[in-house]
């Protein structure tokens, strides 16, 4: 991808976030700190002196807090993308699970438990190389029923017969 097409701000952002998350970040705001330590008796520890710091580390963390917050988001947003293009290559993987971050806590939570159900059936298998996936979940779910159904059919079968025998 090109980065012409990104804004000053992007390029900014992008810069400021690497800069800040290195060495020379972090050497530098430690002697800005020993530097305002070692300044105290000439400012014979003011409340002047005091104030500087604590304005400084305020706007300094309170910028920090929207920079963070952008990185992540791009962040999340390229690995969600990664993510969903592995699904979509993979032909064992369930497609409806792309864009499952758009969904609520809730309906999270509870893809959440049928997840916690498949890892119990996968522990049980012999095979490690068993898939599951919603699909084959759905399909298991749709056999046991016909199953089941196909029972309950012949069961009924019998009690007609029964009744017709006595």
């Amino acid at each position: 991808m090109a980065n012409k097409d990104k804004s000053i701000f992007e390029k900014f952002s992008d810069w400021a976030t690497k800069f800040t998350g290195s060495s020379y970040a972090f050497l530098g705001a430690t002697a800005i700190v020993v530097a305002w330590a070692f300044s105290g008796p000439v400012f014979h520890y003011s409340e002047t002196w005091q104030l500087v710091i604590n304005t400084g580390t305020t706007i300094i963390t309170f910028l920090m807090v929207f920079l963070i917050q952008k990185a992540q988001n791009k962040d999340s947003k390229a690995i969600q993308i990664k993510l969903n293009e592995l699904l979509a290559a993979n032909e064992k993987a369930s497609n409806r699970i792309v864009d499952i971050e758009d969904l609520t806590e809730k309906e999270l939570d509870q893809l959440h438990c049928y997840y916690e159900k498949l890892a119990d059936f996968a522990e049980e298998d012999n095979d490690i190389h068993t898939s599951h996936s919603i699909d084959a979940a759905k399909r298991n779910q749709s056999y046991k029923h016909d199953v089941f159904k196909r029972k309950h059919e012949e069961w009924l079968q019998k009690q007609e017969q029964k009744k017709g025998s006595q």
